[in-house]
């Protein structure tokens, strides 16, 4: 069952907050500037906004709405402007539903992936994989000191010692994970 609710400002009406609460539901609704009210023979209205009023003033409604905004707001407003959805150039209610719902489940697997694997989106995930290859493909290839292919220390051009592979054959079996 719901106990509580908490909106912006764009559900606020006397009769909404007087029928929540006539439900038994307590309300967190931001109140718009409307300029004094008029509650001539609208006491229960007056009452239940008064309520209202005062629980989102407090403490835990200021919590509500901060949480809110973060949960709802910013994913939406992500949606909206930086993903495009509000030029959504689709004909039809319809369209426009569905274009909605891929664009919101995809920004959904990407919440799901950056908890997942620390990283949101399916380019930064081939990067990370990249880099994984790369790891271990460098760290497959260093030969063991007791592998076949053997190295012996040479001097460069400036005098420093580098090691340098030998080729054996390739028709014998090699331990190298180079295969070299």
């Amino acid at each position: 069952m719901i106990d509580e609710v908490v909106t912006d400002k764009g559900y606020h009406s006397r009769t909404m907050v007087c029928d929540l609460k006539a439900l038994g539901i307590r309300t967190y609704i931001s109140e718009p500037d409307r300029g004094p009210q008029s509650w001539i023979d609208q006491e229960a209205e007056r009452d239940a906004v008064y309520a209202n009023r005062r629980r989102i003033r407090g403490d835990r409604g200021k919590r509500l709405l901060r949480r809110r905004g973060e949960v709802l707001e910013r994913p939406c407003a992500h949606l909206y402007e930086t993903g495009a959805l509000r030029r959504a150039h689709v004909r039809g209610h319809v369209n426009v539903l569905k274009r909605l719902l891929i664009q919101a489940s995809a920004f959904n697997v990407g919440l799901w992936m950056r908890t997942l694997f620390g990283v949101g989106t399916p380019r930064a995930l081939q990067g990370r994989f990249a880099a994984l290859v790369a790891v271990l493909r460098t760290l497959w290839s260093i030969p063991t000191p007791g592998s076949r292919c053997a190295s012996r220390s040479r001097l460069d051009y400036r005098g420093v010692a580098t090691r340098r592979m030998e080729r054996l054959p390739l028709h014998e079996n090699v331990t190298c994970a180079t295969g070299g």
